[in-house]
């Protein structure tokens, strides 16, 4: 299906933000067999709206086929999963969440979070389209629905009496190919006094860290808070509050609540983030296409190194196998002649290989065995977390690669 105009307004799309050129979907990781079959690529390109400036994809596979089997498993991260239990720490004591709550999760992946408000007794609900992935969280006792969120499954579970007290969802807002329909399932499942949270990339990081590597066919839309306040509010809800997260290179986090919920005053954050968009020009499209070019030099100064790096005899081992890996070396056209393998703590992704560039996927413990000169970040959002498990290849020398917003060495 490819979508003509925009996600949310209809306007037609006729303003490029940032293409890619041709890329497999980025979570298709590849077995052995596959490798020797034909790969669909599809185009990687980004389109600004015009009218409400939501930054998206146009739709080429749909999210059942993207997510039906997914190799994405949120647990395997230690730093995401202290977010997870800080947030729940913050909810509980924010909204006095107890026993008699419900809190449901969107996109609820392998239970990662909800385990944490379980263990507080807080009865949840876990919503996740992916079978093998809601399976896992199952098994540690998180009650999961496999099923894609919209309104149709929304207004199941609110005549089944589970309307939620907090309903939230991470990272799941940009994966939503109708965006309208998810957000009006959201209106119909929340509770009169309920909250929404969600936690999104913020665009005006994404532009300003240089983090095109986040644009893959998983993420149809890229949000600002200009664009998400008018989003929810063709729904009926209001966004009361924001956050700004250090999560994945730069986050926010929204809070939601019915428009005529008249307890919840509107903070001063919302007008200050507002206003700092406003000066990076996110209300205008020049700011947007300026970005291309950004994006064009990352791609010949990361080359550049590699390319002096094998020149001078050096081995590149990559750390990480995440979607935004496969955007970047995707994109630059770097495979195997750059990169020998790259290494991933996930089970689910080791023994398999990168889609597009077929570069294998070890287990970490293979760096030490291999020894390379330098260890590139793929998951540079984990930066500060990579550096410190895997410090021992300065033992030989080894170095450490980041290569966003630009091409780093770290000793």
């Amino acid at each position: 299906m490819i979508q003509e105009g925009c996600r949310f307004c209809g306007t037609p799309l006729q303003h490029s933000f940032c293409d890619l050129g041709m890329s497999p979907l980025s979570n298709a990781y590849l077995n052995n067999k596959q490798l020797y079959q034909m790969e669909p690529f599809y185009p990687l390109h980004a389109y600004v709206c015009e009218t409400c400036y939501l930054v998206q994809l146009q739709e080429f596979e749909s999210p059942q086929k993207i997510f039906s089997d997914y190799a994405y498993f949120s647990s395997y991260s230690e730093s995401w999963l202290k977010h997870a239990k800080a947030y729940t720490e913050n909810m509980v004591e924010r909204f006095g969440l107890g026993a008699s709550s419900h809190v449901v999760e969107i996109a609820s992946n392998d239970g990662y979070l909800l385990q944490y408000f379980k263990e507080k007794h807080i009865p949840v609900l876990g919503i996740e389209p992916a079978e093998n992935v809601a399976k896992v969280a199952i098994e540690k006792g998180i009650p999961s629905l496999v099923k894609f969120f919209g309104v149709k499954t929304a207004q199941e579970l609110s005549h089944e009496g589970k309307q939620a007290d907090l309903l939230l969802g991470n990272n799941v807002l940009a994966h939503v190919p109708d965006l309208n329909d998810f957000v009006a399932g959201m209106k119909v499942l929340l509770k009169p006094a309920g909250i929404i949270t969600m936690e999104f990339p913020h665009l005006l990081r994404l532009i300003e860290a240089n983090q095109f590597d986040t644009i893959y066919h998983e993420h149809f839309s890229y949000f600002s808070l200009l664009t998400v306040e008018q989003v929810f509010a063709r729904h009926g809800l209001v966004i009361f509050d924001v956050d700004e997260l250090e999560t994945h290179g730069g986050s926010l986090r929204i809070y939601a609540c019915h428009s005529d919920n008249t307890g919840k005053p509107v903070s001063a954050n919302i007008d200050r983030q507002k206003q700092r968009e406003i000066g990076a020009g996110l209300n205008t499209l020049d700011a947007y296409f300026a970005f291309a070019e950004k994006v064009r030099e990352t791609k010949r100064s990361l080359l550049a190194f590699l390319i002096n790096a094998k020149r001078e005899g050096k081995s590149i081992v990559g750390y990480g196998a995440p979607a935004k890996g496969n955007t970047l070396l995707n994109y630059c056209g770097i495979r195997s002649d750059f990169i020998d393998f790259t290494v991933d703590l996930s089970p689910h992704k080791q023994g398999r290989f990168l889609p597009g560039t077929h570069i294998p996927i070890l287990h970490p413990d293979k760096v030490r065995e291999h020894k390379p000169d330098y260890l590139l970040i793929l998951p540079w959002n984990l930066k500060e977390e990579i550096t410190g498990q895997m410090a021992y290849i300065r033992e030989w020398g080894g170095k450490f690669v980041v290569p966003i917003p630009s091409v780093e060495v770290i000793d």
